[in-house]
């Protein structure tokens, strides 16, 4: 017997019908559903094509298939992801940087955590160990320090105090965001 469908559409006006038990893996799916949703009506995806589409599908299914997700130790320990995942998962992700990086778009828009732990995983297994011009050269990335700029020792102790700071500085914000909040709040 066949279940619930949902009818998604893609930024690229393909519309597709999904069985709506594996779409409630998406918690932003899920949300949608749960908070009154009509499962019947379309659910628009903006920013995912139709083949990144089918990628998250074909995830979904193995994982439904009583193939769990596997857990990504971080930092990983190696740049195969055969050797931090099973064969299934690494040969699934082993695609071409756009495309892993459109999963890693749409797994992040549609909440699913697995997915958008093994797509960064990929990326990082791509990155881990590029110089910084061969990053650049990968990703097309511009240059824009000047050759002073460049020549600049890196001070990671300086950006990780730069990051605390701004760290601070959030919460300390989100805290005073908060507690205005509720003093609206009693005022009505």
């Amino acid at each position: 017997m066949e279940g619930e469908k949902l009818k998604l559409r893609t930024s690229d006006e393909i519309l597709t019908e999904v069985d709506k038990n594996l779409m409630m893996r998406s918690v932003h799916v899920r949300g949608m559903i749960e908070d009154g949703g009509d499962s019947s009506e379309e659910i628009p995806l903006p920013d995912i094509t139709k083949p990144t589409l089918d990628k998250v599908i074909e995830f979904l299914k193995h994982v439904d298939a009583g193939n769990p997700a596997p857990e990504i130790e971080k930092p990983l320990r190696s740049n195969d992801l055969k050797d931090v995942t099973s064969e299934w998962y690494a040969n699934f992700i082993d695609l071409d940087d756009d495309t892993v990086q459109d999963i890693i778009l749409a797994a992040n828009f549609l909440d699913i955590k697995e997915l958008l732990a093994l797509s960064c995983a990929k990326m990082g297994s791509v990155i881990r160990g590029l110089t910084i011009p061969e990053f650049r050269k990968r990703f097309n990335i511009v240059n824009d320090f000047t050759p002073e700029e460049e020549a600049e020792p890196f001070d990671e102790a300086r950006l990780a105090e730069l990051a605390e700071a701004y760290e601070k500085e959030q919460e300390e914000k989100a805290k005073r965001e908060g507690a205005g909040a509720g003093e609206e709040q009693k005022a009505e």
